[in-house]
């Protein structure tokens, strides 16, 4: 009886215990109408873990010197800086979060302008430095006291501003758990903004800047319209993970935000699981409409940044600009890259011309700036960078409907009068087709396209498709960039989850809710409209539009965040060149991880058996193009 008493407690505590470390993982969050929503949680690096590089935690007031360095062949500093290291920071709910702060040292109020993420406060787990050739970035470009992906202090301060660095909740010693973006996220964003305007050393005029996590924190914080943050410059990134990043055309792909969540650290809390969520939620839910931006509540003004070769931020930003309610926004499209395009010196200047208007108060003649100034690539040839426009998309587009046709895997500008089919086994190597377009004149194709197909599964319920729109030489050829990558716009979509919403859908630009599913009956041939992301391409008369329809397959993420070793000093934070003084290497580890069992894999896709593709007579599949004539004279 004892025993048995004995075991019956230890399986009762047993239970206690478990329920307990099941409640550790998980976290209640709400969004904007107050909803609470059940999020998963998972272990986050330490601190002291080698991938994520943190110089350590010290609260001290430095004056970084002038032609000082904070790392060998980094560009010196121009003038003196003053830097608070480790400043408290209370947000609503009691938790406290650290920044840095960089400002000039004349004691003058100036404006600030606030870099959001969870990368680490300028040394971290994610770095130029981990990317081969530093994506065209000299180390010389910047200071190195910048947050990844932000504005450089360096620069800023000696134009009268001060810069402002968060680790954001959760992230290395700030307290709580670490978010993504959302409603709360948001909400913390705005206490700092809050906090940042009412400084003796801050005139009240806050602006935000950064690429990619820094961006989207944009969209998300502005939204919530902090009373001093007076403008904000989004250079590329999403603003509705689940459409644009995480569940794209309705498939999961946690793939992109694993490798992200793998390189998180947190000193007091766990890390918010979205690549799980991503699994686990594959419908729009609560949760996901919370990581949407309410980009239409944004009416301060805002310089945009787009690119169309990004493969995670293309849509979201040009979505962004285009539905914020600001009537003084400007967009402006390049054709490299993001962290080149964000560092180029000639770019920095232009921000600082639209942040000196408008937190400075400074009459520039920013103002006449064209609100549009257009990139159109041109593979093999010479892009067309900086053309001025009214508006995006073009007014004076002209659409086009350029039919498939199975029977001689060509575009035509008319429907072919006979059906036929063409067939590939999706989980074969050669799992696509491909249909041409010859150009009988220069052309140019800016814009939305979307592919309209009639498509069946004969041996499987559902398919995953991926589609690309392609720029070939006259001999029919790829004409890949400078970094040997083929320039395409891209469209996914798993066909059960096909469904539109008429009432926020265009003609060129399909809207999906993704709430329900549709499988496919036996033998069932059924219309499709596929999304397919802004793109800008240059043709000459005799060049090759490719479509290409084939079976979606996993992308690799394997940026080797961490993987670099920096080396920095282990006091005074800069020194003169040639000085010298102890140094500290840290980082040097790109496989660090949490916990590998809470590693999520990419779910299997939904191919299996044939797909089969039909064309002509009943069967209008189609490619619509956004055809752009020339400007009036």
């Amino acid at each position: 009886m004892t025993r048995q008493l004995i075991y019956t407690g230890v399986m009762m505590l047993l239970a206690v215990c478990t329920q307990r470390v099941a409640a550790q993982q998980e976290l209640t969050l709400h969004n904007a109408e107050g909803k609470a929503m059940k999020v998963a949680l998972r272990k986050a690096l330490p601190v002291s873990a080698d991938r994520v590089r943190y110089p350590g935690f010290k609260q001290e007031t430095l004056i970084l010197k002038a032609g000082s360095i904070r790392r060998e062949g980094a560009k010196p500093l121009t003038c003196d800086i003053k830097l608070e290291r480790d400043v408290p920071i209370k947000l609503r709910d009691g938790v406290t979060i650290y920044a840095d702060v960089f400002r000039p040292t004349d004691g003058k109020p100036c404006p600030a302008i606030l870099a959001w993420s969870p990368y680490g406060k300028e040394v971290g787990g994610q770095m130029l430095d981990d990317v081969p050739m530093r994506a065209g970035v000299p180390m010389n470009a910047t200071s190195g006291l910048e947050k990844f992906e932000g504005p450089d202090p360096a620069y800023w301060v000696a134009n009268g501003y001060a810069i402002v660095n968060v680790d954001k909740r959760g992230a290395y010693m700030s307290e709580g758990n670490l978010l993504y973006w959302g409603h709360e996220d948001a909400l913390d964003g705005r206490d700092v903004i809050e906090w940042i305007a009412s400084r003796d050393w801050c005139t009240g005029k806050v602006g935000m800047s950064g690429n990619s996590w820094l961006t989207v924190s944009q969209w998300f914080i502005a939204a919530e319209k902090p009373k001093h943050l007076t403008a904000i410059a989004p250079w590329e990134g999403f603003c509705d993970h689940y459409r644009e990043s995480g569940t794209r055309g309705g498939i999961p792909m946690p793939e992109f935000p694993e490798m992200i969540a793998e390189t998180f650290s947190s000193a007091h809390g766990m890390l918010e699981d979205q690549p799980r969520m991503i699994v686990e939620k594959p419908f729009m839910c609560d949760y996901w409409e919370d990581k949407a931006a309410r980009v239409e509540n944004i009416d301060i003004p805002a310089y945009v940044v787009a690119s169309y070769t990004n493969s995670v931020h293309t849509h979201g930003t040009f979505a962004g600009y285009r539905r914020m309610a600001s009537k003084e926004k400007w967009l402006r499209v390049h054709d490299t890259q993001e962290w080149f395009d964000y560092y180029t010196p000639e770019n920095v200047e232009d921000l600082r011309k639209f942040f000196d208007h408008y937190l400075k108060g400074i009459d520039n003649g920013w103002e006449k700036t064209p609100k549009v100034r257009l990139s159109v690539l041109n593979p093999g040839g010479k892009d067309i960078v900086g053309r001025p426009e009214n508006e995006f998309p073009l007014a004076r587009t002209e659409y086009h409907k350029l039919y498939l046709s199975a029977t001689d895997s060509t575009l035509n500008d008319v429907l072919p009068k006979n059906t036929a089919c063409n067939t590939y086994v999706s989980t074969s190597a050669d799992n696509q087709i491909t249909y041409r377009y010859r150009m009988d004149k220069p052309t140019e194709i800016t814009g939305y396209m979307k592919l309209h197909l009639w498509v069946s599964a004969p041996d499987n319920d559902d398919m995953d498709l991926a589609v690309r729109v392609e720029k070939l030489s006259k001999d029919s050829k790829p004409l890949p960039d400078m970094t040997g990558n083929v320039i395409a716009a891209t469209g996914m979509m798993r066909v059960s989850m096909r469904q539109t919403d008429p009432s926020k859908s265009t003609e060129a630009e399909p809207y999906y809710p993704f709430t329900t599913e549709q499988k496919l009956k036996p033998g069932e041939i059924v219309p499709v409209e596929i999304e397919i992301w802004p793109m800008g391409l240059l043709f000459d008369k005799g060049e090759i539009l490719q479509l290409t329809v084939g079976a979606y397959q996993p992308a690799k993420a394997d940026i080797p965040f961490g993987s670099a070793h920096i080396t920095i000093p282990k006091e005074g934070y800069t020194y003169m060149p040639g000085q010298k003084v102890e140094m500290m290497t840290i980082g040097g580890n790109a496989t660090e991880c949490a916990d590998k069992n809470e590693v999520v894999k990419s779910p299997a896709t939904h191919n299996s058996g044939r797909h089969c593709i039909y064309t002509g007579g009943k069967y209008d599949s189609y490619l619509y193009v956004p055809v752009i004539p020339a400007k009036n004279k």
